[in-house]
């Protein structure tokens, strides 16, 4: 009789592992799936807003795009405008260095980073004046980020939004604790603020990258914009401050505008519907792995039947991650 409850134990603790390491396998690389979908959409959108010939340029990958394809005028600044709403296409960073081509999207919660990188709610929009920040994933959803950190002083940045092109230098790599939240203080100058996950697979730290703008090219509609020594921009919600707990998040949770997921920290979000779906999925799971291994046990062939039960079991899997994965402490 031990034997046999130990056998039941031996079994059940073998599957619990394989759950764990597919779960794992999901978030390096299934992610990335739901991420890619997303920039899709996103760079459908985006297309459509900005000239159809820095469109075709923006579209360029960064092994295409050449030193003749970028901005040569001097770093003048956009208007100040309003925000694209939470989840909306702010406009398309490619950093030639590392392979980077991806659109940004508008708020840096939980659902935002898991489209791409996110634009930091009360800090100016790129190209804008002052301290534009954006953070992203560097290990999971796409990890669009992974290779910051050989973003080092001198490598271009590229940054296309409806208001034209803009080309900042990184000029600073820096390494922070995740409570630090004066990387996304206010600037004077136009800036660009980077930030991810350090090191990798791990949320211990924060890598952040700076960089200064230093050439741009408006396009029409963007009139009214300065040189980057005259231009002002003011925001109604200070980064910072949205981070330290003062504003709201930017998936309509108080608190962090980073929704927990970056400089302000590790947390865990979700709701009561996403935890009632994960136990039904997780329900599921069990009771179609159940069925197979009773319906196998009764055939002369079991192979015939794991097989196709296999593919079942990760059917359901895969559901049961997408829906669990947000409710887990947030990492990127």
């Amino acid at each position: 009789m031990i034997w046999r409850v130990l056998n039941i134990i031996g079994r059940v603790a073998l599957a619990l592992g394989v759950v764990i390491l597919l779960f794992a396998a999901y978030q390096l690389w299934g992610t990335g799936l739901a991420e890619s979908h997303s920039q899709s959409d996103l760079r459908a959108k985006i297309d459509q807003e900005l000239p159809a010939a820095a469109a075709a340029k923006a579209d360029q990958t960064p092994t295409q795009k050449t030193t003749a394809d970028l901005p040569t005028g001097p770093p003048q600044v956009a208007p100040t405008t309003a925000t694209p709403a939470i989840g909306q296409p702010v406009g398309i960073i490619q950093i030639p260095r590392i392979g980077v081509d991806q659109v940004v999207v508008q708020g840096v919660g939980t659902a935002d980073l898991q489209m791409g990188p996110g634009h930091y709610p009360g800090t100016p929009l790129p190209g804008q004046q002052g301290n534009a920040s954006v953070a992203g994933h560097r290990t999971t959803y796409g990890h669009p980020f992974f290779d910051l950190d050989q973003v080092t002083p001198g490598t271009k940045i590229v940054i296309t939004t409806t208001q034209g092109t803009f080309v900042y230098t990184a000029t600073a790599q820096t390494v922070v604790s995740p409570d630090d939240v004066s990387v996304l203080s206010a600037t004077t100058t136009p800036q660009l603020t980077l930030t991810t996950c350090n090191p990798r697979y791990s949320a211990s730290q924060r890598l952040v990258v700076k960089a200064k703008l230093t050439s741009s090219t408006l396009f029409g509609t963007a009139t009214g914009g300065g040189t980057a020594s005259t231009s002002t921009t003011t925001t109604t919600a200070p980064a910072h401050q949205q981070l330290a707990g003062t504003g709201s998040g930017s998936t309509g949770q108080s608190g962090t505008g980073l929704a927990g997921t970056g400089l302000a920290g590790n947390g865990a979000g979700g709701s009561a519907g996403r935890w009632l779906a994960s136990v039904l999925l997780a329900l599921a799971t069990v009771a179609v792995g159940v069925v197979v291994w009773l319906v196998a046990r009764r055939v002369r062939h079991p192979w015939a039947v794991y097989l196709p039960g296999a593919v079942a079991v990760l059917v359901v899997l895969f559901f049961f991650f997408t829906v669990v994965s947000p409710l887990l402490p947030a990492s990127y």
